[in-house]
């Protein structure tokens, strides 16, 4: 390099440098500080917002929750109520049900009649609850035959088709007063009493059954084709029921015995 040129170097080396200087950011504006700033400052501002809006949510589920146990408060009061409603409804159902048995058995006792549910007797032509209504007397006839006193349970019986013939009990009635002669092994006149049901009540309940005990009792007779038709029948009609199995039993027992 020539002197001039040297010389000329050393000259511009001060400008130079004030010019390289120049072009440099200053160190508190770098890019990358302002862009993490930027950041953190709206990092922020998101969290503020979460946190708002997390206090909103709880605030909601509180309010929901204090609602819903007002709620649970007054079910609650309405459930009291009305158990001591129900309760009281009760009590008043209990008295006038004790007032109406003690009226009941203080009119027995005034007409002298015995008590068959206490060990007396019933005379023919008696209710067991003289006055009472037909399912009292009903009642009161099928707790004689519970307890085994078969004859003033058909008694019993007997007279409440007398004075109630068109009560709807009347078809349990007649199959009790059958069975009741069934038990006690008077099989004629079982027999004939079963048979009314089928007549008389054709469609009632019962009439299964009174069937499989005409087979029975025609059994105990050893009249055996009477036997195995009434059994029969309950099979053909009545195939589905208890009735049925226990007649299908019956006729294979015939069959081993040989009759």
């Amino acid at each position: 390099m020539s002197a001039l040129n040297r010389n000329l170097l050393i000259a511009l080396a001060p400008a130079i440098g004030l010019s390289a200087c120049a072009l440099l950011p200053p160190q508190g504006d770098d890019p990358v500080l302002v862009k993490l700033s930027e950041l953190e400052r709206r990092i922020a501002a998101v969290e503020r917002v979460v946190q708002n809006q997390s206090l909103v949510n709880l605030t909601q589920q509180v309010g929901a929750m204090e609602r819903r146990g007002d709620e649970l408060q007054g079910r609650m009061e309405e459930l009291e109520h009305g158990s001591g409603t129900t309760a009281e409804r009760q009590r008043r159902l209990y008295a006038d049900l004790d007032a109406r048995i003690q009226e009941l058995e203080t009119s027995i006792q005034a007409r002298g009649a015995p008590n068959v549910l206490d060990g007396g007797t019933l005379a023919p032509g008696q209710l067991p609850v003289p006055g009472g209504s037909d399912r009292d007397n009903y009642q009161a006839a099928f707790e004689l035959l519970k307890e085994q006193r078969y004859e003033p349970a058909g008694m019993a019986f007997q007279q409440f088709l007398v004075t109630f013939p068109d009560s709807e009990l009347a078809d349990n009635a007649q199959y009790w007063l059958a069975e009741s002669h069934y038990v006690t092994q008077m099989f004629d006149q079982a027999l004939e009493e079963f048979a009314v049901v089928i007549s008389k009540f054709p469609r009632s309940r019962k009439v299964p059954d009174a069937l499989l005990k005409m087979g029975y009792c025609s059994y105990e007779l050893k009249r055996w084709d009477d036997a195995r038709a009434s059994l029969r029948r309950v099979q053909t009609g009545y195939p589905e029921t208890t009735a049925a199995r226990l007649a299908g039993q019956r006729l294979r027992r015939m069959e081993e015995e040989g009759v």
